[in-house]
């Protein structure tokens, strides 16, 4: 197998460099590029089995590759930022491996990669099974910004998602709570739906946060949480048997 690195931060590609010798070392690395324009013209006039790509480039970002050349290598995205995951799984993309990911992480998306191609060279991805494959990613964690520093949060950690104002927040078990850059719509298909549930319009609940279910006005439910959110959040008459129903371990 032959591929291509496309990343422009040395410490980063020397990791990833490091990690693809561990986990394939029969497999060929046949360039590292670390520009969008640079990549463009690889691309242009030769064939690779697949490509580990970053999304922030020196000179811009990869989805721009994908608007001057026609790709039909298997992308496993890397990158730090993890807003771009629906986008990137609009393309032929095998993973999106959120930085700083460890060798596990990358040997899974090698597999994902190694099943879905393993029959032809230039295979490209059914968009039955990409749709699939979207379908069943969820997040494991969370990419968090404060001030001038990042750090993530694991979604075992998280309690419940919750809009305010137009403003979504993160809060965990521990009690801390955090700005995120998504629509409770946009979270919805990146969670467990065994975990998560969509219990009101402006709430998204992990099941251990649910502390007490109280029957309330008009055949609604009142919710209590631990740690308690903000604000009030009552699961409307229509939403009721859904909610029941994935209380009680069913998932439609």
């Amino acid at each position: 197998m032959e591929y291509l690195i496309v990343e422009d931060e040395r410490f980063a590609y020397a990791e990833l460099n490091r990690m693809m010798t561990n986990l394939r070392p029969e497999y060929v690395l046949v360039k590292r590029t670390i520009t969008v324009t640079e990549t463009i013209e690889f691309l242009k006039s030769n064939t690779i089995d697949f490509i580990l790509m970053d999304i922030r480039l020196a000179d811009g970002s990869c989805f721009d590759i994908f608007n001057h050349v026609e790709v039909l290598t298997p992308v496993i995205f890397t990158t730090a930022y993890d807003e771009h995951a629906i986008k990137a799984f609009k393309l032929n993309s095998v993973d999106y491996l959120l930085k700083p990911f460890d060798e596990k992480e990358l040997e899974g998306a090698l597999i994902k990669f190694e099943n879905l191609y393993q029959n032809s060279r230039k295979a490209t991805l059914d968009p039955k099974l990409l749709e699939q494959l979207v379908s069943n990613k969820t997040k494991n964690r969370f990419l968090i910004s404060k001030g001038d520093y990042y750090h993530y949060v694991e979604t075992n950690a998280i309690a419940h998602f919750y809009s305010e104002q137009g403003v979504v927040f993160l809060h965990t078990f521990q009690n801390k709570r955090y700005i995120v850059n998504y629509t409770l719509d946009q979270l919805e298909p990146q969670l467990d739906p065994q975990l998560f549930l969509r219990v009101s319009r402006n709430c998204i609940a992990q099941l251990k946060a649910i502390e007490n279910v109280a029957k309330h006005f008009n055949s609604r439910l009142k919710l209590s949480f631990s740690p308690e959110c903000p604000h009030e959040v009552l699961v409307s008459r229509v939403r009721v048997p859904v909610f029941l129903k994935w209380m009680d371990g069913v998932v439609d």
